[in-house]
């Protein structure tokens, strides 16, 4: 056995980080993904999933810990995590990471900033903490990427790599906030490898059981730090061993180097994507294309045909079944269906592109958006599957009634760091998704009090915050 094993490694890295100063860089990008990741909280609350989440976590009671956004009051830590991981990532509006193509900050943020409360940890160790948990997700999830696959073996599997992986960083950052230190980062490890979890069939055939990944996932995080705190141990082979976690999920098909070569060095939390829409990341090229072909003039009546060319491994998320993704039967649908993207694009979106208002039950059964994706196909491309899954490119062909052919090629993913989205397009995000949910005054006070998180006096201002997007506004705490 080697000097240490990955886990070890993973935790003396988690401590030096804690112990040092995070590169300007990442933690900017930590800062960024915890504005998004509270805009999204907000946005999601009125979901029935989200309600169902929320009044489920009251009803369990217990010590009042942490904030669940939306909840009157406080609640245990794990519960809020776990409602805020589930709104996170119910609108599919959280970032990605390519290629491992796992949404990180869904399930670490919630994770941290629910042990933050229970720690009162200054908001430069909770900046710390969330850019370990992240870079740590992002690494056992590349772990498992097959270059020759082209793929995440996870995702080959059937598992969802996001809420699986997610869970193991959600607890890396939770137990550097509640203070346990290299050994206990690393038991952390060894015991949310036994609670982490995540099957995506829903992707294909439907159901909401997806939204509750990211939610289980913070909520095992918090729950296996707390219970570490209290002397619960995990094996220190979790990650390599015989019977560890990638025997258990992918077999042999991983590589360890993934995980350890440049770590604390070469950082991948600034490269995570941001989302500028609202829906499946392998969509987003679609709905450009598409953008690009209305400003060149065509209209959704005119299109007598249109081929949508993209990855071969993408063709069974947002073209299969066909029939089913040219006539979902939900908003939530909608986002999975590549035929719809094409929609949003000649249609016209709102927000930075297309937003939460352009995918609503009322629209994905529209009977002028359900004509023209009767007309759309969606194919696989081999110029896309050279890029895949560094990108999720898109190639559009439409053939109007006239005969005219238009094409738009879109190799690159907006949000991504060839093409990032600017702070005003982060911010412009936020504001809409908390637009007539939170009172006028908080949008700005939570955006700068995020934005400088951990450069200001050390104040325990997380519960000050998560309050603050969750009461009436002559009750709001000040931050």
């Amino acid at each position: 056995m080697p000097d240490r094993t990955l886990a070890e490694e993973l935790a003396a890295f988690a401590a030096r980080t804690a112990a040092g100063a995070l590169p300007e860089a990442v933690a900017a990008s930590v800062r960024r993904r915890v504005l998004d990741v509270l805009g999204l909280c907000v946005a999601a609350g009125d979901l029935p999933t989200s309600r169902a989440a929320l009044e489920h976590v009251v009803e369990q009671g217990g010590r009042p810990e942490a904030h669940a956004i939306g909840a009157p009051r406080p609640v245990p830590a794990a519960w809020a995590a776990f409602v805020n991981g589930v709104t996170a990532h119910s609108l599919d509006y959280d970032d990605t990471h390519l290629p491992s193509v796992l949404h990180p900050s869904a399930a670490v943020v919630p994770a941290a900033l629910a042990a933050a409360e229970v720690a009162d940890a200054d908001g430069a160790a909770v900046v710390s903490a969330i850019a370990v948990g992240l870079e740590t997700t992002v690494r056992l999830g590349m772990a498992a990427y097959d270059p020759e696959l082209g793929n995440s073996v996870f995702f080959e599997h059937g598992q969802h790599a996001t809420s699986i992986c997610g869970a193991m960083g959600g607890a890396v950052a939770a137990a550097l906030l509640l203070g346990l230190g290299e050994e206990g980062v690393c038991h952390a490890l060894g015991v949310t490898a036994s609670m982490a979890a995540g099957v995506i069939e829903a992707n294909r055939t439907g159901g909401t059981v997806k939204r509750l990944h990211c939610g289980w996932a913070a909520h095992s995080a918090v729950t296996a730090a707390q219970l570490v705190r209290r002397g619960f141990t995990g094996p220190p082979t979790v990650l390599e061993g015989r019977f560890g976690f990638f025997e258990a999920f992918v077999r042999d098909r991983y590589d360890p180097s993934a995980v350890t070569d440049g770590l604390g060095e070469q950082w991948e939390v600034p490269g995570i994507f941001f989302k500028p829409y609202p829906a499946n990341h392998f969509t987003h090229t679609a709905v450009d294309a598409a953008a690009l072909l209305r400003k060149r003039g065509v209209r959704p009546e005119d299109v007598r045909s249109a081929t949508l060319g993209v990855p071969s491994a993408v063709v069974r998320t947002i073209g299969e079944p066909i029939a089913g993704k040219r006539e979902p039967q939900t908003g939530y649908q909608a986002q999975f269906s590549g035929p719809y993207a094409v929609a949003v694009g000649l249609f016209g979106g709102s927000g930075l592109g297309a937003g939460l208002a352009d995918y609503t039950d009322e629209l994905a059964t529209d009977p002028a958006r359900r004509a023209l994706m009767a007309r759309v196909e969606v194919v696989p491309d081999a110029r896309c599957d050279e890029i895949f899954p560094h990108q999720f490119p898109a190639v559009l062909t439409v053939t109007t009634h006239d005969g005219a052919e238009w094409v738009e090629e879109v190799p690159e993913n907006r949000g991504g760091p060839r093409r990032p989205l600017t702070d005003a397009e982060l911010a412009r995000k936020f504001r809409d998704n908390i637009a007539g949910r939170v009172p006028p005054g908080a949008a700005a006070d939570v955006e700068r009090a995020v934005l400088t998180l951990g450069t200001g006096p050390s104040l325990p201002v997380i519960g000050s915050l998560l309050a603050r997007l969750s009461v009436q506004e002559d009750s709001w705490p000040s931050i």
